[in-house]
């Protein structure tokens, strides 16, 4: 009995800021496969371009996922094959790439990770505090159950790794000082692009450095552990391109 060949679903990582960072066989998987679902098409089609790629490409984001995963699911099942992309790094990191992923396991189709940048991993191996254990937790509620996830941390052991926008930075700095205490940590803004920068410091200091300033850009947050240790960086180990 003849099987039809099914596509393979290509988790494809892009670059989080600078271009230089995208790897060979992530381009030329993008050249290859019959379809790129982006979770924003006009970012995507900025990388496409630079690089002289001209595929097809389909919105593929949180709020048409219900939708778009069973045209996709179609596809894949037709023998085509699709590469998932988020904004930018590595898709299903706090994006919607899950979904289509658990979906193609369940009918058997082939995901193949195209490995490459991760946020959350840059910061950390950066930020000078322990890489041998850590916990990522991406995005803390907005409101309700904030609290209660930020609580759920406090004995944590393991580094701690949030994501967090700029115009919420100084609550998320503030809130986890009630709960944490005045640890050690690394603020990450803007990695690998023009104005990347790092400070590194105790909780308080770097709510202090960011306070009274113009806040922007995508930053990521390391925070120590819950340990007996009283680490503290050295005041000049803060980095700004």
């Amino acid at each position: 009995m003849n099987m039809k060949a099914v596509g393979s679903l290509y988790l494809v990582s892009t670059p989080i800021g600078n271009l230089e960072d995208v790897s060979h066989r992530a381009l030329r998987v993008l050249r290859d496969v019959r379809c790129i679902a982006a979770e924003d098409t006009r970012r995507t089609r900025t990388l496409l371009t630079h690089f002289g790629i001209h595929n097809h490409l389909e919105s593929y984001h949180d709020h048409n996922k219900r939708q778009k995963t069973p045209v996709l699911i179609e596809w894949l099942e037709s023998g085509r094959s699709v590469a998932v992309v988020s904004d930018a790094g590595t898709p299903g990191i706090s994006d919607p790439a899950f979904y289509l992923v658990r979906e193609s396991i369940r009918r058997n189709i082939p995901v193949i990770p195209v490995p490459g940048p991760v946020a959350a991993i840059a910061a950390l191996t950066a930020s000078g505090l322990p890489t041998d254990r850590f916990v990522f937790e991406g995005f803390l509620p907005v409101k309700k159950g904030r609290q209660k996830r930020i609580r759920a941390l406090e004995k944590e052991t393991r580094t701690l790794i949030l994501y967090e926008s700029p115009h919420r930075l100084l609550k998320t700095l503030k809130d986890c000082r009630e709960v944490l205490g005045n640890r050690p940590m690394a603020v990450c803004r803007e990695l690998t692009k023009r104005f990347e920068e790092i400070q590194r410091g105790t909780i308080d200091e770097l709510t202090r450095h960011f306070t009274g300033r113009k806040i922007q850009g995508e930053f990521v947050l390391v925070i120590q552990g819950n340990n007996k240790k009283n680490e503290k960086f050295h005041t000049n180990s803060n980095y700004t391109r």
